[in-house]
């Protein structure tokens, strides 16, 4: 065999090993990537399990069990929806490094508070000592249609600096249920 065949058939054997890498880092992000999905989605599976497993019990717990579970976390996450305002559309969670003590996290939700809709990226940082657990926000970014106020513009830019958000959650919550206030009372006016 010559040298250019050889040196022809090492480098596609490197090309095939790189493919492979990539392949293997492409699979493991796909299997940590955990999707949560949304109230109707969860709802629709829901009804398409209860129609195959009709007339099936298996497990511990009888049908009528389960159905009395799941109509309680209904009621649960419908009160919880409509106490706080907030209904969360969607959350993705991508697991970006992971070591002994640290973890990094990718983050993606998307909802509405009240008639407010919002999308958040963020990356989540825990580091563990001993036996306690910190996390930290980084890397936090807001999309909101906050229309002609530029307070609520200046507020998600505040908070995006800051990372805080905690303090979105609780200033949102205020600020669209009175904005969903406002919008009724010249709804009334109209």
């Amino acid at each position: 065999m010559d040298e250019s065949t050889s040196q022809a058939y090492e480098d596609e054997i490197q090309a095939l090993e790189e493919e492979i890498r990539l392949l293997t880092e492409e699979y493991e992000e796909i299997r940590q990537e955990s999707t949560y999905f949304s109230n109707e989605e969860i709802l629709k599976s829901i009804k398409s399990f209860q129609g195959e497993t009709q007339g099936e019990t298996k497990g511990h717990e009888s049908l009528s069990d389960l159905k009395a579970q799941l109509d309680s976390l209904e009621t649960d996450l419908s009160f919880l929806t409509a106490f706080t305002g907030f209904d969360f559309t969607s959350h993705s969670k991508k697991t970006v490094e992971k070591t002994k003590n640290r973890t990094v996290q990718k983050h993606r939700v998307s909802g509405k508070c009240h008639s407010l809709s919002f999308q958040l990226e963020f990356q989540l940082l825990e580091m563990q000592n001993n036996e306690k657990v910190s996390a930290a926000v980084s890397d936090l970014s807001i999309i909101m249609d906050s229309g002609e106020d530029s307070n609520m513009s200046k507020f998600v830019s505040s908070t995006e600096e800051r990372g805080d958000l905690l303090a979105f959650f609780r200033s949102i919550s205020t600020y669209a249920e009175w904005h969903e206030h406002r919008r009724c009372t010249f709804q009334h006016f109209k």
